[in-house]
């Protein structure tokens, strides 16, 4: 591994005191991707120019104290507008005309102060749990290079753990977020349903599943990066105080998808570790619905078809998989499916479950991304099952709209263990205060 980018909040602090200048951090982290993301593949485009340009700009400010991220390099997903570059959701059926503003979020970093180094790559339409586009490229693990970076923000999760930035910002559909970060031993944070802004300011995403949030190397600088991105010292200021009621589930939602070794290791570990700390631990499963995945997979195929269709896409150019599940979810959305009762039923039975608990610990991912290239031109059945098999425990929690964060825990340098915190809407300050003390 190389070594590791500063923290975004050590950068920032230097920047805003004036012992380092924005160029300077820009300079290092461009020189991080040029000699690093050629056997990576992270970014989709490196806008280097721009880049060395925003951070003059910055360092010629004389309000850089009052900047939460003052000169720090972030890594945007290819699926939000960036001013001047196209935005390709990794398809070669989306337009290359350059976007003509910034998203909300992307505007949202640069008034903190951040400084956007370019964009990275994803699977066709965000939809898989790798990062393999026929059209754009795949992304490498930096862990082990000989595997995929997972999905679908591989490449924010990469360019993170790689140390070629220090924050990425992302979506999560099904796992987007934390799949990857599990994969390549950072953090990353899924938020409530409705928390933050999608993507080009839509009002909802694959019906409801959908949601955006950090990437981050460590617990501290995912909490900064979820204050600024709402506009908020919230979980910066909030103190949770006393034992956590944590319960501790190895239960897999899927029949075929039971936690392998390094993920039954880490959240037993883990399981350790907090009670050590004076949490008090138990054993017990949310309440999965019977056809929970059938549920969850009814909201993918549907907003699938509904994204072609509002985006008007050639569906002639997507992938062979993606046409099908194109075709898949136009079948449903004739049906009037999904119609959003069972997710509110599964949302209504979690909340009352974790009536008892503050904070649930689990596996992110049953098993390790498959090796790179193995998934550039699987067809949509062998995705499926094999995502069924390999990355359960994340879809739940889209489907009821909860947050939920992978954080590593456990493994090997090649090989990291993950553990994933969830908790209901408005419990964040405690799945921080157990990543933190976790970490």
């Amino acid at each position: 591994m190389p070594k590791a980018a500063d923290t975004a909040r050590q950068i920032a602090e230097d920047v805003r005191a004036g012992r380092r200048t924005a160029r300077a951090v820009v300079d290092e982290a461009l020189a991080r991707i040029a000699a690093e993301d050629g056997r990576i593949g992270a970014f989709q485009l490196v806008d280097a120019e721009g880049a060395r340009r925003a951070a003059d700009e910055l360092d010629a400010r004389a309000d850089k104290s009052g900047l939460a991220l003052a000169g720090v390099p972030v890594a945007i997903k290819d699926n939000f507008d960036v001013a001047g570059f196209p935005t390709r959701h990794g398809s070669a059926a989306t337009s290359d005309q350059p976007a003509s503003a910034d998203d909300g979020l992307v505007r949202t970093l640069r008034v903190a102060g951040a400084v956007v180094v370019g964009k990275t790559r994803l699977p066709e339409l965000a939809i898989w749990g790798f990062t393999e586009s026929l059209a754009h490229g795949g992304t490498r693990n930096p862990r082990d290079p000989d595997r995929n970076a997972g999905g679908s923000t591989g490449g924010g999760a990469a360019a993170v753990a790689a140390g070629m930035v220090p924050l990425a910002l992302g979506s999560d559909g099904g796992g987007s977020l934390r799949i990857p970060s599990a994969n390549c031993g950072v953090v990353g944070f899924k938020t409530a349903r409705g928390m933050l802004p999608l993507p080009a300011g839509a009002e909802d995403h694959w019906y409801g599943c959908s949601v955006t949030g950090p990437i981050a190397a460590d617990v501290a600088d995912t909490v900064l990066a979820t204050d600024v991105l709402v506009g908020s010292d919230t979980w910066r200021t909030t103190t949770v105080d006393g034992p956590l009621r944590v319960a501790v589930s190895l239960r897999s939602p899927s029949p075929i998808g039971g936690p392998g070794p390094v993920a039954r290791a880490a959240t037993e570990a883990a399981a350790e570790r907090a009670a050590a700390g004076g949490h008090r631990i138990t054993r017990s499963n949310p309440p999965y619905p019977l056809l929970l995945a059938n549920m969850w997979v009814a909201c993918w195929h549907a907003g699938i078809a509904e994204e072609v269709e509002n985006a008007g896409l050639d569906v002639a150019k997507l992938e062979p998989r993606t046409r099908k599940m194109v075709a898949m979810g136009r079948r449903l959305r004739a049906k009037g499916k999904p119609t959003g009762a069972d997710a509110e039923a599964w949302r209504r039975k979690a909340s009352a479950w974790f009536e008892k608990y503050d904070v649930m610990i689990s596996p992110v991912i049953a098993r390790p991304a498959r090796p790179f290239g193995h998934s550039a031109r699987i067809g949509y059945w062998t995705g499926y099952l094999e995502g069924a098999r390999d990355t359960p425990f994340t879809q739940a929690w889209n489907l009821n709209g909860f947050p939920a964060l992978s954080l590593p825990f456990g493994g090997t340098a090649d090989r990291p263990g993950a553990v994933q915190l969830v908790a209901p809407p408005g419990r964040e300050a405690a799945i921080f205060r157990l990543a933190e003390q976790l970490s």
